[in-house]
């Protein structure tokens, strides 16, 4: 009996756990789980293709987060789906914006050698762009 009692706590203590989880979700990025998951959600990378020419995946940037340094050893085209204005700081201080309408499509060139650049919405809306990489120069 104590045993049932025991594993029946221990079953309603995962429930509450894993429904305060997902509450909790929703809430405003804080600490712990919950900020990570807020954090995942603040972006989206949905891979779509790939083959030995080129990688295809879509971004979702959610209003003003930011993907962290990162590089990109090819050029690539960016169609933008949600526009919206994107900033781009690089790792030496400098940054440009991009404002990217919905619809069209642009060139990004690859980042220079030893270089990292990040992302950044700057807008109210969500960003959303498919972006295709070439993997051939």
């Amino acid at each position: 009996m104590r045993n049932n009692r025991v594993a029946l706590i221990a079953c309603g203590a995962l429930i509450c756990g894993a429904l305060l989880g997902w509450v909790g979700s929703g809430a405003a990025a804080g600490s712990g789980a919950a900020a990570d998951r807020s954090r995942e959600r603040s972006q989206t990378l949905i891979p779509q293709f790939e083959n030995t020419s080129v990688t295809v995946w879509k971004t979702i940037l959610a209003p003003h987060q930011r993907l962290g340094m990162h590089r990109h050893e090819h050029g690539r085209v960016v169609v933008a789906l949600k526009g919206g204005t994107l900033m781009i700081p690089q790792d030496d201080g400098g940054s440009h914006k991009l404002a990217l309408e919905t619809g069209k499509a642009y060139w990004l060139d690859a980042d220079p050698p030893g270089r990292l650049h990040g992302d950044a919405n700057e807008s109210d809306q969500p960003l959303e762009m498919m972006v295709i990489e070439m993997k051939r120069r």
